[in-house]
């Protein structure tokens, strides 16, 4: 039986697939309260224990060109180029603002551009600040650090992916979606196969370690025979990572989707369809599924991380760099500190209003409870290392795990029944027909999940 068919269970999928989080976080964005305390969040990053700890820093560069009328990112539409100018200042400030908080010694071993389109900024822009960071806190020397950037083909030269590797990127992420022009056009996004062609080239050229592609299945006009050839000339470039995410249609929530024509989606069937094309395809090709939407070769960090299990999850998604204190910068953004998650204010207003007098820009968050805390990891083992190990957490949290989680581990009979996990006497393991239904199973272990809240959220499948 070959990788596909252990992983595609299309009557597993059907039966189990519902809407549920993404455990980027835990607990969720959801709850993060608007009356927060931001002085928590300064307790937490002056806690002499998190010394031990690295950064990891993430910015949200929200600015396009054009819009993309799938997208649910926190972004603004603009042709105006001077709009990043205040930003950006704002920007800086606030890097000055959050390591006055921070023991700025521990090194930053990652680093994230993400939006909206980070290269949306000019190259000097994109310059000064790299500069406000090094001078601010502790960057690794080259290559040491996970330095990554979110990077459009539309929005990128070969100049530009030399200029960011001076800067000390190592790692691009690519939107491409979906090769077709048909769909391209559908969904706002004319990228000729040209564009990514050149920026993988230039990344090559110019050494970055990997090299990340977004695809998404469920997209208008999509079918099989297309989607094949979207991914057959993806397998050709060979990128180190492949996300193939599914497409999430709620346009109650993200107004732009309703430009779209949903008569043109796919329906279940060839949606389902899509799906199982995508794990044959990239299976065949030797890549390996890490959980939900990813999919690396053996040689990627991600793979080798989860054979170490070493794998984790931030709000970035998997990551290798596991216990870092994240640090978010830009509106919207979101950091995890110690026991506290804290979230900027999303609109440009707000958060230049904070920069500007000289404060943080925290507008919601949570401290998280000793429950919260052990379920967070729960979920996180789950999710990345695909097994719970009870002695680790009877260790760690002075419980026994069978008798504490005895309601959890009921419910999960039926998954067991149905051959999703397996469960013994020491230990919880996700077999390979659970995995694409991994966030169904760390979702028994949510406390805080009801059935309103999860309409909040895209489908597992």
């Amino acid at each position: 039986m070959s990788d596909a068919d252990l992983l595609f269970r299309p009557d597993l999928l059907a039966k189990y697939g519902a809407n549920g989080p993404r455990y980027t976080s835990y607990p969720t964005a959801l709850q993060f309260r608007d009356d927060f305390d931001p002085a928590d969040y300064r307790r937490a990053a002056a806690d002499p224990g998190a010394s031990e700890t690295d950064l990891s820093l993430y910015f949200h560069i929200p600015f396009c060109d054009t819009v993309c009328f799938y997208c649910g990112c926190n972004k603004v539409i603009t042709k105006n180029r001077g709009r990043a100018k205040p930003y950006l200042q704002q920007m800086i400030r606030e890097v000055a603002l959050q390591a006055r908080l921070f023991d700025t010694k521990r090194p930053v071993s990652q680093l994230h551009w993400g939006g909206g389109t980070p290269t949306f900024l000019s190259l000097d822009e994109m310059s000064a600040l790299m500069a406000a960071t090094r001078e601010h806190f502790t960057l690794l020397p080259d290559d040491e650090g996970e330095y990554s950037i979110e990077i459009d083909p539309r929005e990128a030269t070969a100049q530009t992916v030399a200029h960011l590797r001076s800067l000390g990127f190592n790692r691009l992420s690519l939107g491409v979606q979906d090769f077709d022009p048909v769909v391209q056009k559908a969904v706002n996004r004319i990228q000729p196969l040209e564009l990514t062609v050149d920026v993988m080239n230039a990344a090559r050229a110019n050494g970055f370690e990997s090299i990340s592609v977004d695809l998404i299945y469920g997209l208008p006009h999509q079918n099989v025979s297309t989607f094949r050839r979207t991914l057959e000339t993806m397998l050709l470039l060979a990128p180190d990572r492949i996300s193939v995410f599914g497409y999430a249609h709620m346009p109650h929530l993200f107004k732009m989707q309703r430009q779209m024509d949903e008569t043109t989606l796919p329906p279940p069937a060839q949606r389902m369809a899509l799906l199982q094309l995508v794990i044959e395809q990239l299976t065949d090709a030797g890549y390996v599924y890490i959980g939900m939407d990813h999919f690396a070769l053996p040689t990627d960090e991600l793979a080798r991380a989860q054979v170490q299990r070493t794998l984790h999850r931030n709000f970035q998604g998997y990551s290798t760099r596991a216990d870092c204190d994240l640090i978010g910068f830009g509106a919207s953004a979101i950091g995890k500190v110690g026991d506290v998650y804290a979230q900027n204010a999303k609109d440009l207003t707000g958060y230049g209003a904070a920069i500007d007098a000289g404060e943080l820009a925290i507008r919601k968050g949570v401290r998280l409870t000793a429950d919260d805390r052990l379920r967070r990891d729960i979920i996180t083992e789950l999710m990345c290392n695909l097994e719970l190990r009870y002695d680790e957490f009877e260790a760690a949290y002075g419980v026994r795990f069978p008798a504490a989680f005895a309601p959890e581990l009921e419910r999960l009979r039926e998954f067991e029944r149905d051959g999703l996990v397996a469960r013994s006497a020491d230990r919880l393991e996700v077999l390979p027909a659970g995995r694409m239904l991994v966030r169904n199973i760390a979702m028994v272990f949510d406390r805080y999940l009801g059935a309103q809240q999860r309409e909040s959220f895209s489908r597992t499948i």
